[in-house]
């Protein structure tokens, strides 16, 4: 019985191993020899950067790697996180060439942390721009009145409740919100501006939430190029000073989970949607209808 169950033990490790092996093998791991373009990508909605940061940093002290493709299929995301990854990206190019792929979207923060990059090339279909700041609040005051709610806040200041779902939005507090939102856009336009070298003037000019196709945002000087993932990586490896076609290197995959494996995408998607809720409560720099494309 013992040799049986040391038996089954040893074949789970065995299959959990080589599942491992073949998902993580799909990627280029890294080992190869000779020069690499690195391929960092940001897929859904932008809220935790930690791991998009990390790699742009294993890649820019790596050697072998002599340009990075900053692959986005992104919506946008919460300001922080887009700030941050846009902040590693500006410190990327001053040491290797960074090329921005935007995939079926990415607007909003993800069209933010493009603008980055020294070249950044879309998809004539690429869903870009909405280049602007969202705060949303729901009231549900009548609803809890007509189940028989009522709710009792003690607060230390007269904002510290402010857009709460039991009440009415005061004139002063909506002023106050406004203020902040119309300072967060303009810090947007600027970052923009930066990276895109135009002035601000011409980027507030389109810069009212707009989304564009990619054939558009060229035409506005808001990407440089029309091309697919191949096109941008050939790109870079240009940019590069790479000679011939390049070894490709992914980013590191987060570790292999049999969870995920056995609930597959699914649960991908169902926590994209937790973090996009909770997102939707604060401020944002993505488009509200297109959280669920991300």
């Amino acid at each position: 019985m013992f040799s049986f169950l040391v038996l089954c033990a040893i074949g789970a490790v065995v299959i959990i191993s080589v599942a491992t092996l073949f998902f993580l093998g799909k990627r280029d791991s890294g080992f190869r020899f000779g020069e690499k373009v690195g391929v960092v990508e940001i897929r859904g909605v932008i809220a935790n950067p930690k791991a998009i940061i990390l790699q742009l940093k294993k890649f820019r002290k790596n050697e072998n790697v002599k340009a990075i493709v900053l692959r986005i299929d992104s919506p946008g995301g919460g300001v922080g996180p887009s700030q941050e990854i846009y902040s590693e990206v500006k410190k990327t190019t001053l040491q290797k060439k960074v090329v921005a792929s935007m995939g079926a979207i990415a607007a909003s923060g993800g069209y933010y942390v493009a603008a980055a990059s020294d070249h950044i090339m879309a998809n004539p279909g690429t869903i870009t721009g909405s280049i602007g700041v969202v705060m949303e609040f729901a009231n549900m005051e009548e609803l809890f009145k007509k189940i028989g709610i009522s709710a009792h806040v003690i607060k230390s200041g007269d904002y510290k409740d402010i857009g709460s779902p039991l009440r009415k939005m005061t004139p002063e507090e909506r002023s106050l919100l406004k203020g902040f939102v119309d300072n967060v856009h303009q810090q947007f336009v600027a970052a923009v501006a930066e990276g895109r070298k135009m002035s601000e003037e011409s980027i507030r000019a389109m810069a009212d939430g707009r989304i564009l196709s990619g054939q558009q945002a060229q035409e506005l000087g808001l990407i440089d190029s029309l091309g697919n993932m191949e096109d941008a990586i050939a790109m870079a490896a240009k940019l590069g000073g790479i000679k011939g076609e390049p070894s490709i290197v992914y980013g590191e995959k987060k570790r292999f989970s049999v969870l995920e494996f056995i609930l597959g995408s699914k649960l991908t998607e169902a926590l994209d949607r937790i973090t996009s809720a909770a997102l939707r409560s604060g401020y944002l720099y993505i488009p509200g209808r297109m959280v669920d494309n991300g």
